[in-house]
C-alpha cells in the first residue's frame, strides 16, 4: 500500500507539472496575440528559452536556495520513492519559470534578448526562491515569527503572492527602466494605439492558461490524500467572477474579457483551499474590476507601457489575493479559518517589497552595464527581424 501511495503521489504531482507546463504555451500565445505582428516570433521564442534557462538554473541553484536540498547525488537515490522529489522539482519549477514569463509580457517588443536571459537566470536562481523558501519552507523563522505575532502563519496555498505578485512587482521596475515603446506616447501628450495583433491568439492563450490553472491550484496539494474539491470549485467561481467583472468594467472589450478570468484566478490562488465558493466569487469580481481599472490608469494616465498589463494582472491582483485570503478565509466570512488578516498583510507586503527591490537591482544593473533595450532601428524593424531574422508571416514565399 505504501508503494502504491508513493506511485500515486508521483503521478498526481507529475500531472500537475504537465498542466502548468502547458500554461507556458498560454503565456506565449497571450503575448503573441497582444503584441504587434513584428514581434510575434520573439514572443514565442522568449517563453520557450526562458523556460529552458529556468529549468537548468532552478535545478542547479534555485531549488536548493528554496528547499535546502540538491540533486548532485546518484541516480539510485534520485529514483527513491518513485522519484517523487524529482517530480516535485518539476512541478515547482513550472511555478518558478512563470516569473520570467510574467515579466516577458510587460517588456515585450523593445527588450534585448540576451540581457533578459541573464535576468531570468538571476531571478529564478536567487530572487524568487529566496522568498519561496521563506513562505513554503520555513526559512529564517519568518513564518514562526508571524504566527507568534498574529496567531497564524502567512497563508499562500498556490502562489497569489509567492508567484504572481512577485512576478508582477519584479516586472514593474523592468518596464519603467526600459521605457515605453517608440511613439507610444507622443510629445503633444497624445497616445498612439498599439492594438493587439490577433484577438484569436490572445483568446487561445487565455484559455490555455485558464485550463492549466486547475493544475496550478488543485495540485498544489502535492499529494493525493490532500486533494480538495473546494480548491477546484473556488478556482472556478473566481474565474467566472473575474470574467464578468472585466466584461462590465471593460465595456465588452475582448482583451479585458479574456484577461478577466486570469485576474480572478491570480487572486484566488492564496486562499483557494480555505474560502467559501461565494467568497471566491467576490474575490474574482474585485480582481477583474481591479485589473481593468489599473490597466487603464497605467497605460493612459501614468503612461507606463506595460504591454500585457502584467503589473495590474499579476502584481496587483496577486497582492489583493494575498490579503483576500485573510478576509474570506476567515470563519466570519464563511471560510475554514486558520488564517489571520494581520499575517496576510505583513506577508504580502514582504513579498511586494522583496520583488520590487529585486526588480530594481537586477534590471538596474543590467541597464547600467550591458543595456536592456533594442536600438531605435532594431525596434522600428521589429524584434522578429532584429533578433531572429525572420517574421511570423513572410511577405513572400520562396518557390523552388
Amino acid at each position: 500500500m505504501d508503494a502504491l501511495k508513493q506511485g500515486a503521489d508521483a503521478l498526481f504531482i507529475l500531472l500537475g507539472g504537465v498542466m502548468v507546463l502547458a500554461m507556458h504555451a498560454g503565456f506565449a500565445f497571450l503575448e503573441l496575440g497582444t503584441v504587434r505582428r513584428k514581434s510575434q516570433v520573439n514572443a514565442l521564442v522568449k517563453i520557450l528559452v526562458d523556460f529552458s534557462v529556468s529549468t537548468v538554473v532552478y535545478f542547479a541553484v534555485g531549488y536548493g536556495v528554496a528547499y535546502g536540498t540538491h540533486f548532485f547525488v546518484g541516480a539510485e537515490q534520485l529514483a527513491a520513492k518513485n522519484g517523487y522529489e524529482l517530480v516535485k522539482f518539476f512541478f515547482l519549477l513550472t511555478f518558478a519559470a512563470a516569473i520570467p514569463a510574467i515579466v516577458s509580457g510587460g517588456i515585450a517588443e523593445r527588450a534585448r534578448f540576451w540581457p533578459q536571459l541573464i535576468a531570468t537566470a538571476v531571478i529564478v536562481g536567487l530572487v524568487y526562491p529566496f522568498f519561496e523558501g521563506i513562505v513554503w519552507n520555513q526559512h529564517l523563522g519568518v513564518q514562526a515569527w508571524l504566527k507568534g505575532l498574529t496567531g497564524s502563519e502567512f497563508h499562500d496555498f498556490a502562489g497569489s503572492v509567492v508567484v504572481h505578485a512577485v512576478g508582477g512587482w519584479i516586472a514593474l521596475p523592468a518596464v519603467i527602466l526600459l521605457g515605453a515603446r517608440a511613439n507610444r506616447y507622443r510629445k503633444d501628450g497624445g497616445i498612439s494605439a498599439h492594438p493587439p495583433s490577433s484577438i484569436p491568439f490572445l483568446a487561445l492563450g487565455a484559455w490555455i492558461l485558464t485550463v492549466g490553472w486547475f493544475g496550478f491550484n488543485v495540485m498544489s496539494a502535492q499529494t493525493l490524500d490532500k486533494i480538495s474539491g473546494l480548491v477546484a470549485v473556488n478556482s472556478l467561481m473566481a474565474m467566472a467572477g473575474g470574467t464578468l467583472a472585466a466584461l462590465m468594467a471593460g465595456k465588452n472589450d475582448p482583451g479585458f474579457v479574456h484577461n478577466g478570468p486570469l485576474a480572478g484566478l491570480v487572486a484566488v490562488c492564496a486562499g483557494s483551499d480555505v474560502m467559501h465558493p461565494l467568497g471566491a466569487l467576490v474575490v474574482g469580481l474585485v480582481a477583474g474590476a481591479l485589473f481593468v481599472r489599473m490597466f487603464t490608469l497605467t497605460q493612459n494616465r501614468w503612461k507606463i507601457d506595460d504591454v500585457l498589463g502584467v503589473w495590474p494582472l499579476h502584481g496587483l491582483c496577486g497582492t489583493w489575493g494575498g490579503i483576500a485570503a485573510g478576509l474570506f478565509g476567515s470563519q466570519t466570512l464563511g471560510g475554514l479559518g486558520g488564517v489571520s488578516l494581520g499575517a496576510q498583510l505583513v506577508g504580502t507586503l514582504m513579498g511586494v517589497a522583496w520583488a520590487l527591490g529585486g526588480g530594481v537591482l537586477v534590471y538596474g544593473v543590467l541597464k547600467a552595464t550591458v543595456g536592456i533595450r533594442l536600438s531605435q532601428e532594431e525596434e522600428y524593424n521589429g524584434a522578429d527581424l532584429s533578433i531572429h531574422q525572420i517574421s511570423a508571416t513572410p511577405d513572400r514565399e520562396v518557390n523552388w
